[in-house]
C-alpha cells in the first residue's frame, strides 16, 4: 500500500481535524458556509491534494493545491459560482476534505495516483482522454528513459498518470532529475557497444542531471538502480525509498565504497529537502538539444536527397596560432558516433603563413590521395568547418587530384549555415534540426581535435618536451 493510500484510509471521519460536516446543509448556502469555515480553520497552507464528497461518501473530485487554504478556499468565493464546472460540483457536494503532501512534486504525484483509482465523476475527462499527459519510463532498454508524452507506448513501458497539467508534470520531471539523474533523451544506447564510451554527453551530464549512460559511465545495473529508486517514489513509497537507501549507503561506506555511498548520501539529502526544493514553477532546466545519431542521419538523408541514409561522415578543421604550427584535424563518425580509431592529424607542409583556404586544399588532397591510393572507401559525406570559401577549396583538391568527391558540406559559425557542393543558394536549418544537431558535432569534435594537437606542438616549442 502506498503512503498517499494509507494516509487516505487514516482520514476517514472520526472526529479529527478533516471530519465532515456535522450536519447535512439544507441549502447551498448553508454548505458554502460551513465548507469555508472549514477551510479557514482547519485546511493548512501546505501543499496537497482536496476531495469533494458527495453525503455517501463517494469522492466527487479530486484536485491539486500548492496552498490548500487558498486554493479550496477559492471554490467558495463569489466568482466561483459563476463558473459552470465548478458550481455544478459545488451544488453535489456534502463535504470537502484534504491529504497533505511534503511538496508540491509529491502533491502532483498523489493526485494522478488518486484519481486513477477513485475515479471520481467531476474526474471523467482527465480518466478517459487519451490527450492528456502521462509520465513514461521504457522498460525494454538497457537504459530506460524517461519522458513526458501524450502519446504513450501500449508495451514496453511504465506509465504513471494521466495528469491534469502538462506544465506541472515537466516542472516535476526536472525537479526529480536532479535527485535520480535519469536520461530524457531519444537515444538508442546498447550498454555492450563500446562506440558509446566516444559519444559527447549533452549539456544534463555537465550541471549533474544525468549519469550520461550515452557516454557509459555509468553501469547497467546501476542506472537500473536509479530507476527502480525513481518508481519507488512515483508510486509513492518515498518513506520504504529512504529507508533502503540509508541502509545502501551504509553497506558501501563499510564496504569501503565510498563514491558509492557518497552518491546515495547526497541523493537522500535531495530527496529529504523536495520540501524546498519541490516547487514545480521555481525550476527551470536550461534548454538541451541532445544529439541522436539515427534521427541526425535519417534527417542528412532528406534535407541532401539522398538515395541511402548515411554511415561514414569525416569533418576537418585547421588550428594555428599566428601562422605557426598550422595542423589539421579529421575525425571519422560510423553511425553517428565518434570512430576514434579514424582520427587524424596533419600538420600543414606546403602552406606558410595564415592560410585557412590553402590549409584546407592540402589537408583535403592528402586525405583522399591516400584513401584512392590505398583502395580505402570514401567517407559518404565529408564536412569542412568553415563557409563558402573554405568549400570551394576543398573542391578545388578533388578537381587537381581528378578524383570524383563524396558529399562535400560546409558549416559555417554563428549563422550555422550549411553549404553544398553543387548548390548555389546555403541551407538554413532548424536549430532543433537533428541533422544540424549532428554535423555542429561533427564540427565541433573535428575543432577539439585540431586545438589538442595544436597546443601539443606548442608546449613542445615552447618547453622543449
Amino acid at each position: 500500500m502506498s503512503d498517499d493510500e494509507k494516509i487516505v484510509q487514516e482520514s476517514t471521519p472520526s472526529g479529527d481535524d478533516s471530519a465532515p460536516l456535522a450536519e447535512p446543509p439544507k441549502t447551498q448556502a448553508e454548505f458554502f458556509a460551513r465548507a469555508a469555515e472549514k477551510v479557514r480553520n482547519k485546511f493548512p497552507t501546505a501543499p496537497g491534494v482536496y476531495l469533494f464528497q458527495d453525503q455517501a461518501g463517494r469522492v466527487l473530485y479530486i484536485g491539486k493545491a500548492k496552498n490548500l487554504r487558498a486554493r479550496v478556499g477559492s471554490y467558495f468565493l463569489a466568482a466561483a459560482a459563476g463558473d459552470e464546472r465548478t458550481s455544478h460540483l459545488v451544488r453535489e457536494a456534502y463535504d470537502v476534505d484534504f491529504v497533505e503532501a511534503e511538496s508540491d512534486v509529491d502533491a502532483l504525484l498523489m493526485e494522478a495516483r488518486l484519481v486513477k483509482d477513485i475515479q471520481p465523476k467531476f474526474n471523467r475527462d482527465l480518466r478517459d482522454d487519451k490527450s492528456f499527459p502521462y509520465l513514461q519510463i521504457t522498460t525494454h532498454e538497457d537504459f530506460p528513459r524517461v519522458e513526458v508524452t501524450r502519446q504513450p507506448m501500449t508495451s514496453g513501458a511504465k506509465l504513471y498518470g494521466p495528469f491534469a497539467n502538462a506544465g506541472s508534470l515537466r516542472g516535476a520531471m526536472q525537479v526529480l532529475q536532479k535527485v535520480f539523474k535519469f536520461r530524457n533523451c531519444s537515444l538508442d544506447i546498447e550498454a555492450d557497444d563500446e562506440r558509446w564510451r566516444w559519444f559527447r554527453p549533452c549539456l544534463l551530464a555537465s550541471i549533474n542531471q544525468c549519469t550520461a549512460p550515452c557516454n557509459l559511465r555509468i553501469s547497467k545495473d546501476e542506472y537500473r538502480k536509479d530507476i527502480k529508486r525513481l518508481r519507488m517514489f512515483l508510486e509513492g513509497n518515498r518513506k520504504k525509498l529512504l529507508d533502503e537507501m540509508r541502509q545502501e549507503m551504509a553497506e558501501a561506506s563499510a564496504a569501503l565504497r565510498f563514491e558509492q555511498a557518497a552518491r546515495l548520501r547526497d541523493e537522500i539529502q535531495m530527496l529529504e529537502s523536495l520540501r524546498e526544493r519541490g516547487e514545480l514553477d521555481k525550476h527551470e532546466q536550461p534548454e538541451v538539444f541532445f544529439v541522436d545519431p539515427k534521427k541526425g542521419l535519417a534527417g542528412l538523408q532528406k534535407i541532401l536527397k539522398l538515395p541511402t541514409r548515411p554511415r561514414n561522415v569525416e569533418g576537418v578543421d585547421i588550428a594555428h596560432l599566428g601562422g605557426n604550427e598550422t595542423v589539421a584535424s579529421l575525425v571519422q563518425f560510423i553511425d553517428g558516433l565518434p570512430f576514434k580509431p579514424g582520427y587524424r592529424r596533419f600538420r600543414i607542409r606546403d602552406v606558410e603563413g595564415i592560410d585557412d583556404y590553402a590549409s584546407i586544399r592540402e589537408v583535403v588532397a592528402r586525405r583522399f590521395r591516400k584513401l584512392r591510393d590505398d583502395g580505402d572507401v570514401f567517407p559518404d559525406i565529408l564536412l569542412i568547418d568553415g563557409g563558402i570559401g573554405q568549400l570551394r577549396k576543398a573542391l578545388e583538391a578533388f578537381q587537381a587530384l581528378d578524383i570524383t568527391p563524396p558529399i562535400v558540406l560546409s558549416l559555417a559559425k554563428k549563422e550555422e549555415l550549411v553549404y553544398v557542393a553543387g548548390r548555389n543558394k546555403p541551407l538554413r536549418l532548424s536549430r532543433r534540426s537533428y541533422a544540424l544537431r549532428l554535423l555542429q558535432y561533427v564540427r565541433d569534435e573535428a575543432h577539439r581535435f585540431a586545438q589538442h594537437y595544436h597546443h601539443i606542438l606548442r608546449r613542445k616549442r615552447t618547453l622543449g618536451e
